[in-house]
């Protein structure tokens, strides 16, 4: 089992990490502003998932296969860029009715759940920053002379609970962002608003 001066040491060290504004914390609030909580869920199920695969990839050292084929990974971060800033298009050129239709019960057809899946999981995995901190940061926690897969577990679960936790937090602040928006009759801006983060995270995205 790890100790509790190394929990004691991992658990605020990762919660400053993920709470500081990055990509996938800035697809949180992107998407909480323009679909709301609800479907925002499924992004992070994906990013979450993408978390996973890459934390335990920088402990197993399949880390180093993405340094042997870069142009794969250079590809997967294109793609994924390439679709947020499409949706960022979308979003600029959508009417105040349209605007509406998103913000309403009836965005589940505006993107799909599975969309939204893949995007959360493409936004972590090709996420070049995210494989350097855990490739520096996660192996110093692990006790050689302990068991790998109890430790790596443990560590897993408490990064991507407060990941999910963080998440949860911008995509609130998305959704009342949205609210006051929709009161004050903004929902022009709403489109423009979401449509400018996406371009920003995707320009991020394929630059990093």
């Amino acid at each position: 089992m790890i100790s509790t001066t190394t929990l004691a040491v991992f658990i605020p060290t990762f919660f400053v990490v993920s709470a500081t504004p990055g990509m996938c914390m800035t697809l949180a609030l992107t998407l909480g502003i323009s679909l709301g909580l609800r479907r925002t869920l499924w992004m992070m199920l994906g990013e979450l998932a993408g978390v996973a695969i890459v934390a335990v990839a920088a402990v197993t050292s399949v880390a180093s296969i993405m340094l042997l084929y870069p142009m794969a990974f250079a590809a997967l971060k294109i793609l994924g860029g390439s679709y947020l800033l499409f949706l960022g298009w979308q979003f600029w050129r959508a009417h105040s009715s349209v605007a509406i239709q998103l913000a309403g019960s009836n965005n589940s057809a505006s993107i799909s759940a599975s969309s939204l899946l893949v995007q959360g999981f493409i936004t972590a995995i090709a996420n070049p920053k995210g494989w350097a901190f855990f490739i520096a940061l996660l192996p110093p926690f692990i006790d050689q002379e302990l068991p790998l897969l109890p430790q790596l577990s443990i560590l897993v679960a408490i990064m991507l609970s407060m990941e999910f936790i963080c998440m949860m937090l911008y995509a609130l602040g998305g959704k009342t962002l949205r609210k006051l928006l929709m009161k004050e009759g903004g929902l022009a801006w709403l489109n423009r608003i979401a449509g400018s983060l996406m371009f920003a995270v995707g320009i991020w995205l394929m630059a990093s």
